[in-house]
């Protein structure tokens, strides 16, 4: 096959006079499916960056657990099986090779040269051998395992220097209308419209249901099977108008490194997730293992004494060094070099006081990052350890397929560069319905009272969201 070459042009701009959220809302009407990712973590020149995806032009989705679908820019959907033994990061890698990039002139410009997209949790299915009740039962899944997408214009906002890039892959055959983005950038109409709740919150499992299951984790860890499960908890609520302003309250009431809203049509995800999946830049694959929670009171003082006592706290920090270990260890099958950067970092958030560590390691010539996620998916602070055993307990104790919670989202470069964020602290919105879900790490020493608050405090921050939104 011919390859399909694309030069990405740009238009760089002050952007000053503009946010994200701004852009975002004037250009969602015009064109369908657009994405929008942002860091709160401006402190750090290499953070500072919004990007926004605009025009799906090809891309990989897979929909079901049999088949995947491809599409190239200005031709017909092809749609492939997948059959046993078929290696599913391998498939998808090997369609992005159908592209050849121009290297751009601008590094700011190498965010624009690849796909944008996430994996489901259940997507695991096409990493490990590991079959899960979703496919079991033969369930349609809630929304598409993965998804991935080429966007013909991606806007790259530099908060650091002020400065904005309209970026335009332009390919043979795909009609330009950047005039038309441009325009709309311009724009002073900023449309926007309301949210509000309806009816009751539900959930998949009352509070006793959920300490009976974390006694089943507790008995699974006594009994050697795991050393530790994360087990969660799935909440709806539903709603009328524009949700939207849920993620424009969650980005305010959490601030995170990860804020994302992705829009698929009849579905959308957004999040402000704190904790990174897996990053590769420079040759070198980077995980940020968090493990240990404390709820955060607002009060100051109060809060330094529970982080010296978070630090001191024997059950919290097993479990940390536990994941750690399990990050060096997903690391190793990937990669040379493997070591611990940062070890047990305390980082404040708006509900939670977090332990964080970093772990790195070198990548090998050629690596496909579509593997290397896979080797690292799901990550342990979402599973536990061993990984695949207590996949297997946590398919059996929780009363719901996980979908898109604990999954993947982000970016996968031409060049194998990647950055992706875990869906925690994150919504899926379809037909109406707001879902959001939460665990805590499960070892023999918890306590059920204990992880069930623990939950409810990660869950604090998307709660006051969803009130906020309704005030917008």
């Amino acid at each position: 096959m011919k390859k399909i070459n694309i030069t990405t042009r740009y238009k760089k701009m002050l952007s000053d006079i503009y946010t994200p959220v701004g852009i975002y809302l004037r250009l969602r009407d015009r064109f369908r499916d657009t994405i929008l990712m942002e860091s709160a973590d401006n402190r750090a020149a290499e953070n500072s960056y919004s990007y926004i995806g605009v025009n799906a032009i090809g891309g990989i989705e897979i929909s079901g657990y049999d088949s995947v679908e491809f599409k190239l820019p200005a031709q017909k959907p092809q749609r492939q099986n997948i059959d046993a033994g078929v290696d599913v990061p391998a498939l998808v890698w090997e369609f992005m090779q159908n592209f050849e990039v121009n290297e751009p002139e601008d590094k700011n410009l190498k965010m624009a040269q690849g796909f944008f997209g996430y994996c489901t949790y259940d997507a695991v299915q096409f990493f490990e051998t590991i079959k899960l009740k979703s496919s079991k039962a033969q369930q349609a899944p809630e929304i598409p395992l993965m998804r991935y997408r080429l966007y013909q214009y991606v806007i790259v906002i530099n908060h650091f220097k002020d400065e904005m890039f309209l970026c335009e892959n332009v390919i043979g055959g795909v009609e330009s209308d950047v005039a038309v983005v441009e325009s709309l950038i311009r724009s002073k109409d900023v449309p926007v419209f309301p949210f509000k709740q309806q009816g009751a919150e539900t959930t998949n499992m009352e509070d006793e249901d959920y300490r009976s299951m974390v006694k089943k984790g507790i008995a699974s860890c006594l009994r050697g099977d795991v050393f530790q499960i994360v087990l969660s908890r799935r909440y709806n609520q539903q709603f009328s108008g524009d949700e939207f302003n849920v993620y424009r309250a969650l980005r305010s009431v959490n601030p995170s490194p990860y804020l994302f809203y992705f829009d698929y049509g009849d579905y959308k995800l957004m999040g402000s997730s704190p904790e990174s999946q897996l990053i590769i830049k420079n040759g070198y694959a980077i995980v940020h293992p968090i493990a240990g929670t404390f709820k955060r009171t607002g009060d100051a003082e109060r809060d330094k004494q529970l982080t010296e006592e978070l630090l001191k706290d024997a059950k919290e920090n097993a479990e940390h060094t536990m994941l750690v270990d399990l990050a060096r260890n997903d690391l190793s099958r990937c990669c040379d070099e493997v070591v611990v950067n940062h070890y047990r970092q305390v980082h404040y958030y708006s509900h939670v006081i977090h332990l964080v560590s970093e772990v790195t390691g070198k990548t090998r010539p050629g690596a496909n990052p579509f593997e290397l996620i896979a080797l690292t998916f799901p990550q342990g602070t979402l599973s536990g350890a061993p990984k695949f055993k207590a996949m297997q307990l946590i398919d059996e104790y929780e009363p719901s397929v996980r979908g898109y919670y604990a999954g993947c989202i982000g970016f996968i470069g031409f060049d194998g560069s990647c950055n992706h964020a875990i869906m925690i602290r994150t919504f899926l919105s379809k037909q109406n319905t707001l879902h959001y879900q939460a665990g805590a790490g499960v070892v023999a020493a918890s306590k059920p009272e204990s992880e069930l608050q623990e939950v409810n405090n990660k869950l604090g921050a998307l709660k006051k969201a969803i009130e906020l939104a309704e005030t917008l």
